[in-house]
């Protein structure tokens, strides 16, 4: 599981003698140290020495610094500056605004603001359905956090959050021209989130709430669409469980099975895993086990908890199935995680039914290392992407939103969402799908239009 990432990219610039064999010993030092070299460059030369940058990526940290001391090692070489490459793109944030009218002369600022502007502003008082012709809110999506759930880091605040959503933005408007802004929340009350989130939609055409941790979300999301005319989508919910089940949908195609004869074990019962199951559910699978920290899931032991894991516990395990997650893992034909790092091993998966399939979505590190999993199960996916199979969120929600926003839509159903899944899938060609290849790469400029078009149909139609 431990290999170099991007992620963990660094630049090294160093002097060097001015020897034939200088550059040479450079990379060595980082091939010894264990780094992967993916550049190096000579941005100076004199007589008697060489001022080089040396860039690879690492596996973290401490092993960035590792490399750095290597490079001090060899002889000869002084480290002038190290710079993390990933720190270097989020300086100054990942957003900025531009307009997108001319304001030039004067008669551009009489028409784009006074007085002209105040024309416009009449119209809208007079009829507000001319907000989402007349200005930026058609097109405009607030990411909305309270920084409780943020990635796999956990409880870090708002403004830890903040690059993450700068992130999410930036994907809206790379994959479907949607134009979206971070909204970082200062409070993790349920009703507050709820008020500020009501007072600021019409500015908006759509709300994605993203990293807010369970079982808050739940009743934030519920309330919301109860009170807005605009679609509220957790992604952390629906994006996922759409992205899995279009995975799901090519993986059962190369190893011939049917989604309504798997038996299913879903480890997580948190945003993630609910929304998995309700919408697997919704697709025909009758067998599906969730197993949390305490092992399955089932009708005796669903009283006293929040009434979402007590709808899971009355709708799912129709064996009354018991025992730890290795244990209700016997037999099955599907492992979906969506939990905590290396609660598996390769002994466990294969102990599944032949032509097993798992999707280890824990992030960094999957509840199983998919090598392991990979000896005795036919299909596995994870969420990274130096493995084959990335299921991955920006699959679904880009081309959810420009479906939803140019459909005018607000109800997101059912269908809605195993119409994206089905666009995601069938992105995916018949002489395509294969053991490592059951959903389209993140950068696929055909799947943002395919589930807009999927999307904006099935939110007419319903």
């Amino acid at each position: 599981m431990a290999t170099p990432s991007p992620g963990y990219a660094i630049t090294v610039r160093v002097e060097a003698p001015s020897s034939s064999t200088a550059t040479s010993g450079l990379a060595a030092a980082v091939s010894a140290a264990g780094g992967a070299l993916t550049a190096l460059d000579v941005v100076e030369s004199f007589a008697d020495r060489l001022v080089v940058d040396v860039t690879c990526d690492a596996v973290d940290s401490d092993h960035a610094e590792s490399i750095t001391k290597a490079l001090t090692q060899v002889a000869g070489v002084t480290v002038r500056k190290v710079s993390d490459r990933t720190f270097l793109i989020h300086l100054g944030g990942k957003l900025e605004v531009n307009p997108k009218v001319p304001l030039k002369h004067r008669d551009d600022l009489s028409r784009a603001y006074t007085p002209g502007v105040a024309r416009v502003c009449l119209a809208i008082a007079e009829n507000p359905e001319d907000a989402r012709r007349l200005t930026i809110k058609r097109n405009t999506v607030a990411v909305v956090t309270d920084g409780s759930a943020v990635l796999g880091l956990g409880n870090i605040g708002p403004a830890a959050a903040l690059p993450v959503m700068e992130g999410k933005a930036a994907l809206f408007k790379q994959f479907a021209g949607v134009d979206a802004w971070p909204v970082c929340l200062d409070t993790q009350d349920t009703d507050e989130i709820v008020s500020i989130v009501h007072a600021l939609a019409p500015v908006y055409g759509g709300i994605n709430l993203e990293d807010i941790a369970a079982p808050r979300c739940f009743e934030i999301e519920a309330r919301l669409r109860e009170l807005l005319d605009i679609p509220v989508f957790h992604d952390d919910q629906h994006g996922t469980a759409i992205v899995v089940l279009a995975a799901l949908y090519n993986a059962l195609r190369v190893v011939g099975k049917s989604l309504d004869s798997v038996r299913v074990v879903v480890s997580g019962v948190g945003a993630a895993g609910h929304a998995i199951i309700r919408l697997l559910a919704a697709q025909g699978v009758t067998d599906i086990v969730a197993c949390d920290r305490r092992g399955a899931v089932h009708a005796e032991n669903g009283e006293g908890r929040d009434e979402f894991r007590r709808w899971i516990a009355q709708n799912t395990n129709p064996r009354a199935a018991t025992g730890s997650l290795r244990e209700v893992l016997s037999g099955a034909d599907v492992f979906i995680g969506v939990s905590g790092p290396n609660l598996l091993t390769g002994e466990d998966v294969a102990t599944m039914a032949p032509d097993a399939i798992v999707f280890a979505l824990a992030n960094p590190d999957p509840e199983v290392d998919p090598i392991a999993a990979r000896e005795h199960a036919a299909v596995v996916a994870t969420g990274r992407s130096d493995f084959p199979n990335q299921i991955n969120n920006v699959l679904a929600f880009p081309g959810f939103f420009r479906g939803m926003l140019d459909a005018g839509a607000h109800h997101i159903s059912d269908a809605v969402m195993l119409a994206a899944a089905r666009a995601i899938a069938d992105a995916v060609g018949p002489e395509q799908v294969n053991a490592s290849y059951i959903v389209p790469s993140v950068f696929d400029p055909e799947v943002a239009p395919a589930v807009a078009a999927a999307v904006k149909q099935a939110a007419q139609t319903s």
